[in-house]
This record gives structure tokens, sequence and C-alpha cells, in this order.
């Protein structure tokens, strides 16, 4: 996902083509799980792909343009409400594609809904916001059913110096120490950075911890860098005033590791200027 300049996205909608008589823009919200996905995007060697199996659901209904996703998604990377177009030549309305394309998609891809937009809508340039969720399920002992939905770390986090930490992460700075070889310029603005306890559903005595942050657009690997220095703040092994250093060093090898992809989730994205 990229950082647009002030006018890049009434650039690219500009330069849109405009949509063929009888041809119609949907938009449409995605739900996966990212287990066995290569991301949302399709890739040149075949692998499965979101994107790859939307496609394929589609074929059968008629002429359509590649589907266009607000964000990319890693492997592994699951997401809650993912919003794409399609712009589609075929004569079924909005509800009968949701239909026909649940009936097609295998259970770990859904459509949520379905609707027609003004073909000036643009699933990724008309974005103002992304929005991320962190998962980690923070109990002595591994959970069978979370073992691909929530990041297990036995050891105890203290959630106040992540939370106060996280907070240091608000505003435009250039997040360079964060990224995974990112050849982008690397300022962005994170609008909003929570961490918080929730407790576990069917609980053995047992809480997650979410971490939530929503921004323009991000780095490649941010988030799950910011995750990961984060989680040293909660063990002890930096302070909450260390990710200031961090940010203003540009230096990848100050921050923490990336976490493993599959506790990340794509929660939504915002098609008007974030309000807080």
């Amino acid at each position: 996902m990229t950082l647009h300049n002030p006018n890049e996205t009434s650039e690219n909608l500009a330069s849109q083509p405009r949509l063929p008589s009888g041809w119609r823009r949907l938009r449409l919200h995605l739900e996966w799980d990212g287990t066995d996905f290569h991301g949302w995007q399709a890739q040149s060697q075949g692998e499965r792909t979101v994107q790859g199996v939307l496609e394929a659901a589609l074929e059968p209904l008629g002429a359509f343009n590649r589907p266009m996703a607000a964000g990319r998604t890693d492997t592994g990377v699951h997401a809650l409400e993912m919003p794409i177009h399609i712009d589609a030549g075929f004569s079924l309305s909005a509800q009968s594609t949701l239909k026909a394309l649940n009936a097609r998609l295998p259970p770990d891809v859904r459509v949520l809904s379905c609707v027609e937009m003004d073909e000036n809508f643009h699933a990724r340039f008309s974005c103002h916001w992304r929005s991320y969720s962190y998962r980690i399920l923070n109990t002595p002992t591994a959970s069978a059913l979370e073992r691909s939905r929530a990041l297990w770390v036995p050891y105890r986090l203290e959630v106040a110096p992540m939370r106060h930490a996280a907070q240091h992460l608000i505003g435009r700075f250039d997040f360079a120490a964060f990224a995974t070889k990112e050849e982008r310029q690397t300022v962005r603005e994170v609008l909003f950075c929570e961490v918080r306890a929730v407790a576990a559903p069917f609980s053995r005595g047992a809480d997650f911890i979410e971490i939530r942050i929503i921004g323009e657009s991000f780095l490649r690997h941010m988030v799950r860098g910011i995750v990961g220095t984060l989680l040293e703040v909660g063990g002890g092994k930096l302070q909450s005033e260390d990710v200031l250093r961090i940010l203003e060093s540009r230096d990848r090898g100050q921050a923490g590791s990336n976490v493993p992809p599959h506790g990340l989730y794509f929660v939504k994205a915002g098609y008007t200027p974030w309000q807080g």
C-alpha cells in the first residue's frame, strides 16, 4: 500500500478510463481466512490468492475487469472486511452477484456485501485510511483453536507500557525503522494506535491482547514491525520511550522483529476522512 501525495487520489481517479456502455462498477466487502492464501494479489507462479479465487468465481458470470482491493495483504494475513471493486459487464443484480459468488467461492473466503457504485469510486484511490488489528494470546499454554488466528506469547506481557509506547507512534513520522526492504519514501501518518486486553471467549482464565493501528497507508511489514517492537516493550526488553529513539534512528536493526502474519487482520477501510 502506498502513501499518496495530496493530489494523487484525484489524479489517479481522473486517469481511470470510463466504463463501456452497459457496464457497472460493483463494490464488494470480502472476509477471508488467510491461512491457506498467499495474500490478496495474484502471483506469477500461480500461488493460491484471494484475487485468484475471486476471479475464478466471477468467470462464469460474464465479462469483468480485474478486481481492485483497498490494500494488499501478505501470505497468512486475514481480512474481516476488505473493500474491493469490480467492473462488471454481466447483467446480474448486485444481490444476485453476491449469492452467485458465495456459491462458487471456497469456504475460506466470503462476500459480505455487494452494491452498485458510481464509476468514480475506486477501492484503492478513494480510500482515506486503512485499519489493522493484531491479536496476541498471552497464556502459559498454547491454544489448539487459535493456532492460526493469534500469536501465542507464553511469558507475561505488561499492557500499560505497551499502551504508552503506542501513543508515541501516532502522527506523521519517518517509519523506516519498522519497514522491510522498502524502496518507496518512508514517511507515513498513523492516525490511531491502541493496545488493549480482551477477555478470551470460552475463557480458560486467559486474555488476548489486541493491537489496533489505523493509518493512511503502510510500508511493507510496517505493522508487523511495530507489533514486534511493542512486544519487546511489554516483555521489558525496551522502555516505552525507546520507541521515539527507534523512530528517529530510521534503523531497522533497532526495532523489534517482524511478528508472524497469522495474528494480523485487515479490519476495514474508510472512504471519508478519519474522525477519531
